[in-house]
């Protein structure tokens, strides 16, 4: 079978296509045959070794894979062969097949676009327990960085799905604040420009924000503090814009009566596996009634995934990038 890895820490161009043996599933694990993998953002930084932690060699990236069971590991108790499941933080994703874990798979429609189906991965269940972190009430303000992103457009809808007031979306590049705007905004800032943070002061009339998800960190990460009311919440959940050097905060900069949090989709199915197992049924039911909408930017074929991650390093792109077997 086919599989996408590199050998050295670099551009798209260290991406190359191997011949291996499909792989096998141990103990607690299926074989899927891949249908759709959704390229995400952390695999193009541990790509050229800029993430802040390390990036082994050789790599071989890992993503959301959608696909149907062809076998289960000794002793699993996971979905039966030819069952449609999406799945999330699967190593060597960019594959003809994958093995994963059964506990990280989920039952998918059908008759649900397979590109679409990514999303239940890690991308809508991370936005659920971004917002879980964040414990909004009903009529609050939330600051989206990165709005129009894989996670951002998600993240947007479902902070109004659960009561926010006024979203206010931010993005990279003017051309996506229609798209923002489609997906829930009610008001989209260039956070490029140096004067963003008065900005949404202006639009606040000067209060500040409730909520600030940050998925950027880097250059916003205090600014976005600075907008805090009292007893509001920073959510940090991701380093996009870092370039390897992790944002701090000194603890005098909270005496404002503001929270910093941070989470992880990893953490929060840990820490409270029963409202993630909720979660993952309440997206499948979203996705497949067209309540949350998801934005497929582009479809490429497996042999391109150098050119995915190339769309997602030129920060073009308007919701998912998806690869195709």
């Amino acid at each position: 079978m086919r599989l996408i890895s590199y050998h050295e820490h670099g551009s798209p161009d260290v991406l190359r296509i191997e011949d291996v043996p499909t792989p096998t599933p141990g103990p607690g694990q299926l074989l899927l045959r891949t249908e759709a993998v959704g390229v995400n953002f952390i695999e193009t930084q541990l790509r050229g070794g800029t993430a802040p932690f390390p990036s082994p060699l050789p790599g071989r990236p890992g993503g959301d894979v959608v696909g149907r069971v062809e076998a289960l590991g000794p002793g699993t108790d996971g979905p039966a062969e030819g069952t449609r499941v999406a799945a999330y933080g699967v190593p060597a994703a960019y594959a003809d097949h994958v093995v994963v874990d059964a506990e990280r798979a989920l039952v998918v429609p059908g008759d649900l676009d397979a590109a679409t189906a990514t999303v239940l991965g890690s991308t809508a269940q991370t936005a659920w327990s971004v917002l879980d972190a964040a414990r909004i009430a009903k009529g609050e303000t939330v600051l989206v960085h990165a709005a129009a992103g894989a996670i951002g457009h998600v993240v947007t809808q479902l902070a109004k799905l659960r009561g926010a007031g006024r979203v206010i979306g931010t993005v990279g590049s003017p051309a996506k604040a229609g798209f923002v705007r489609a997906h829930g905004a009610d008001d989209v800032v260039d956070y490029r420009q140096p004067d963003w943070a008065d900005t949404v002061r202006e639009l606040t009339g000067g209060h500040g924000v409730d909520v600030v998800l940050d998925s950027v960190e880097g250059a916003v990460f205090k600014d976005g503090l600075r907008l805090l009311k009292p007893y509001g919440r920073l959510v940090y959940y991701g380093f996009a814009g870092a370039g390897g050097q992790v944002a701090s905060v000194a603890m005098t900069e909270l005496l404002g009566l503001t929270y910093v949090v941070g989470t992880s989709l990893d953490a929060w199915a840990k820490a409270d596996p029963a409202r993630a197992a909720e979660a993952r049924g309440e997206l499948v039911r979203l996705v497949a009634s067209g309540d949350l909408r998801v934005a497929v930017h582009t479809t490429l074929p497996l042999t391109e995934a150098a050119e995915a991650h190339r769309v997602i390093e030129s920060r073009s792109q308007s919701g998912r990038v998806v690869l195709l077997p």
